[in-house]
């Protein structure tokens, strides 16, 4: 039962993964995100982490979607991508995908298939609680807690930028308003206004 609900979560977080990348749509590719995390947390629960998986779902694939769900509605969503690509990029992005590729075949067949045919490490009674967590992530791991910190908000502050962007280039609203009045000001200089003749003048 653990072999078949490992293999249904590790396809299921590779699926999500390539789903991230290769969907065109930001919202579906936010779908594929949360279905990828979910997986994650199934992953961390086999591996008798319950406190990681929980964190995980509650975290990650409840608060952090939410506002990647608020950021790809506030932007959009547009299939094409935004601003122009990078010098290279069409060249540079294969190459390091295949340099990615060879690196995890590497670390997959040199050391992760030799533990197949073992039990797995030995799980010490405080293994995975919030005590050794937050030791992990506030000592050992605090560089990269902190930069997955800091990403989160550029995420956020960017999707600000790139929404700010979408309206139409080269006219503000203060541009818009300015030429408004200026065409109301000719308008009222060509035909100005005419004054009401006196109730007397009118009937003789």
């Amino acid at each position: 039962m653990e072999a078949v609900l490992f293999f249904a979560a590790a396809l299921g977080a590779l699926g999500g993964a390539i789903g991230v990348v290769a969907l065109r749509n930001p919202f579906y590719g936010v779908l594929a995100l949360i279905v990828h995390l979910f997986s994650l947390a199934v992953l961390f629960l086999l591996l008798t982490a319950a406190f990681v998986a929980a964190a995980q779902v509650v975290v990650y694939a409840g608060a952090v979607m939410v506002l990647y769900v608020f950021v790809t509605a506030y932007v959009g969503g547009e299939t094409e991508p935004v601003g122009d690509p990078i010098p290279g990029q069409k060249f540079l992005a294969p190459l390091l995908g295949a340099a990615l590729f060879i690196e995890l075949s590497i670390a997959v067949l040199g050391s992760s298939l030799l533990a197949l045919t073992t039990h797995g490490p030995k799980v010490g009674p405080g293994f995975g609680n919030p005590e050794a967590i937050g030791k992990l992530l506030l000592e050992r791991f605090l560089l990269a807690f902190e930069a997955s910190s800091i990403l989160l908000l550029m995420a956020a502050v960017g999707a600000v930028v790139l929404a700010g962007r979408q309206g139409t280039p080269g006219v503000s609203e203060g541009a818009v308003g300015g030429s408004s009045e200026r065409a109301f000001g000719a308008v009222c200089s060509e035909h100005p206004p005419t004054a009401p003749s006196p109730v007397g003048g009118a009937s003789a």
